[in-house]
């Protein structure tokens, strides 16, 4: 079977360095494209394994949870073809927006395998999406029944987009975009897009026109609570070529904080939804993150495609203000439960946080595009450590289980995953499970971008392509078994011989200056190795440059290009500032946090010790079971039983492999580096 890849084909532009074997240095404006992910066919053991339980299990599980919101698409339907009337379900008013990321995700495996089964299932769908929408464009459950048909408990106001800022309209909308045009690129059919074209036009016409059937025939102008049209607006605009999407993109963006700014408390704080001043004036990551970080991508496509540069400063330092304050060691972001979002700086708890797993998906969509436009790769640094660690985490390895809310320790007590004190099968609210449905498909779209004459590898994964550039196609072939192990091997192949262009490799934060850029944590070891380059067996010194080693070169067919990436056993340590990490340690090989967890240890996980930083560890492979394949590390270290410290063997897994071995287990993440540190955490722990 084989399985290729796409992320978003969003074309953003790069100010890039490219670097001559003289050590000259020119500075080159031009497009930074990504491979789509269609055209990446993975051949790894650690992504492509994912893909097959994406395909066999967790989108069929979720199209099935999401029978509930086809439901009341179907009843709504029914009233606007027939008359019918059917009481709508009593389901969120953003149950539509989960139905069309699971849609996308499917979309997506189609373009990897065809499946006449799931196609036609997807076709049945769209054809009930399609029916409910109204003539004018409008697509919203809510207000498009009856009134005898809905219960205005939904919280969306009592008419259409009178309660922007909530009723979460155009939120699911945009994610009807980003589904029909993932289904438009799979099959070629343009019914679902067609449906996203009208309503867009529509919204055009109601919030920056006028419409006499909406808001008294004035412009709404008002941005919306829950940011997702700005960036699926810009990947409409992609696909159709219209440039009225992207305009109107911009118009979202461009009005926040100054046409509408609500006036209130908890989720009516100005704040809360990043309205609390013009996107430009944002010097600091506020509010609910996922809607945040939402925001965040779409101004980075601005930046991108309308050569806005009157955005980046806001970027610049709302990247800084997460990475060097607000953001975990899992690239978890938003650790206030209460708003679903960030906190004060440096209040990063471990037991009691939130880190919602799609704020972590927002995390990798913003450092990607980010990384699009810059070059630079400390945004993939980070991109890479939400990936592998927050994302992943956030659904078990049989597909069909979840976390919600990621916490770096738990007591096996605490329900903190909504009301489970571990992974639930589904959520009342399933925008994570769904996004996970979506991402994960598209993650090999990640791992090679090029300008006309340089190609980037910014992830690595086993993998075959075929790049175009100027000089001609070029097919790179990669090995490797990464996140495990750091040896990368490449394949050259161009189409003539001779082909000269610059091969750029990323060398990650955490192979040699801390595990993740910010900051926040930083490595207490003196275990650092040199990445080493070698082509056709002869090492290569090369300087790197934003991250990258570039290799410019006459490439020949067969050239063969090895990395090798050291993956010592690493210690970090926080900033004395994140009161939660005083005196603690935290163990992370390659890209990869590692935790302890019940199952392999005879203690509360929270209750070790690790004082010896220097010891390197001991490597051991699950050979069965669940984990099978997973690297684990054992430590000596030393627990606190019954308030009395003895020593003891730690063994760690990857955080992203936790909890798939029961429920109801302690877990943690960040180590006592004495005994004074546990047994003051256990007596706050008995107040």
């Amino acid at each position: 079977m084989k399985f290729t890849h796409i992320i978003g084909t969003c074309i953003l532009s790069a100010w890039i360095l490219t670097a001559c074997q003289d050590t000259t240095i020119t500075k080159v404006e031009e497009p930074l494209t990504p491979i789509s992910f269609e055209k990446v066919i993975l051949e790894d053991q650690f992504w492509l394994p994912r893909l097959k339980t994406q395909k066999q299990t967790l989108v069929p599980f979720a199209l099935d949870k999401a029978q509930p919101a086809i439901e009341n698409l179907r009843r709504t339907a029914a009233y606007l073809q027939t008359g019918k009337k059917e009481k709508l379900l009593p389901l969120p008013r953003y149950v539509a927006s989960d139905l069309f990321k699971i849609m996308e995700g499917a979309a997506c495996l189609l373009i990897l395998e065809k499946d006449p089964v799931l196609e036609k299932q997807m076709d049945e769908i769209i054809d009930i999406i399609a029916d409910a929408q109204c003539e004018d464009g409008y697509l919203y459950e809510l207000f498009s029944v009856d009134p005898s048909m809905r219960d205005l408990k939904w919280g969306a106001g009592d008419k259409p987009y009178s309660f922007v800022v909530h009723s979460h309209e155009l939120y699911n909308m945009g994610h009807m975009y980003e589904g029909a045009i993932a289904y438009y690129r799979a099959t070629g059919k343009r019914k679902w897009l067609d449906v996203a074209e009208k309503n867009a036009q529509h919204l055009n016409k109601v919030f920056f026109e006028g419409d006499p059937n909406y808001n008294d025939g004035k412009p709404v102008n008002q941005a919306p609570g829950h940011q997702e049209i700005e960036l699926a607006l810009a990947k409409l605009h992609q696909v159709t070529g219209n440039p009225l999407y992207l305009e109107m993109a911009k118009k979202f963006i461009d009005i926040r904080g100054i046409s509408y700014r609500p006036d209130g408390e908890g989720v009516m704080a100005p704040n809360y939804a990043q309205q609390h001043l013009p996107v430009r004036e944002q010097r600091t990551a506020e509010g609910h993150s996922v809607r945040a970080m939402y925001m965040y991508s779409g101004m980075a496509d601005i930046v991108a495609m309308k050569r806005d540069t009157t955005l980046v400063p806001a970027l610049e330092s709302i990247w800084h203000d997460i990475v060097d304050k607000k953001m975990h060691i899992n690239g978890g972001l938003g650790a206030v439960p209460g708003i679903e979002g960030f906190g004060p700086a440096y209040v990063l708890p471990n037991k009691n946080t939130y880190d919602e797993t799609c704020a972590a998906v927002g995390n990798v969509l913003f450092n990607y595009r980010m990384f699009l436009a810059s070059g630079n790769a400390k945004y993939v640094d980070v991109a890479e450590v939400a990936l592998y660690n927050n994302v992943l985490a956030g659904v078990n390895m049989e597909g069909n289980r979840f976390f919600y809310v990621n916490v770096l320790e738990a007591d096996g007590v605490k329900t903190f995953n909504h009301g489970q004190a571990g992974r639930s099968p589904w959520f009342g609210t399933a925008c994570c499970p769904s996004n996970l449905a979506r991402l994960i498909p598209q993650v090999s779209g990640m791992v090679y971008s090029h300008t006309n004459d340089d190609i980037f590898c910014a992830l690595y994964a086993g993998s075959k392509t075929e790049i175009p550039l100027e000089a001609g196609k070029i097919t790179l072939k990669q090995e490797t078994n990464y996140p495990f192990e750091g040896k990368i091997k490449i394949q050259v192949e161009p189409a003539m011989d001779e082909t000269e262009f610059t091969l750029w490799l990323r060398i990650p934060s955490w192979c040699n200056k801390q595990f993740v850029p910010g900051e926040l944590y930083s490595y207490a070891d003196n275990t650092a190795q040199q990445a080493t380059v070698l082509i056709n067996g002869e090492k290569v010194n090369s300087d790197i440059l934003d991250g990258y080693m570039p290799i410019k070169r006459k490439w020949k067919t067969g050239d063969q290009v090895e990395l090798n990436l050291p993956m010592p056993v690493r210690y970090s340590v926080a900033d004395e500032r994140v009161e939660a990490d005083i005196n603690r340690i935290c163990i992370t090989r390659g890209p990869l946090v590692y935790c302890a967890e019940q199952p392999d240890n005879e203690y509360i996980a929270s209750n070790y010790i690790i004082d010896n930083i220097n010891q390197t560890g001991e490597m051991a492979t699950f050979m069965d079971g669940v984990l099978k394949g997973i690297p684990s590390i054992r430590l000596n270290a030393s627990v606190i039983d019954n308030n009395q410290e003895k020593n003891a063997v730690l063994k760690l897994i990857p955080y992203y492999a936790w909890n798939n071995r029961g429920d109801n287990i302690t877990m943690n993440v960040w180590f006592a580096r004495n005994a004074e540190t546990v047994l003051k955490s256990i007596a706050n722990e008995k107040q």
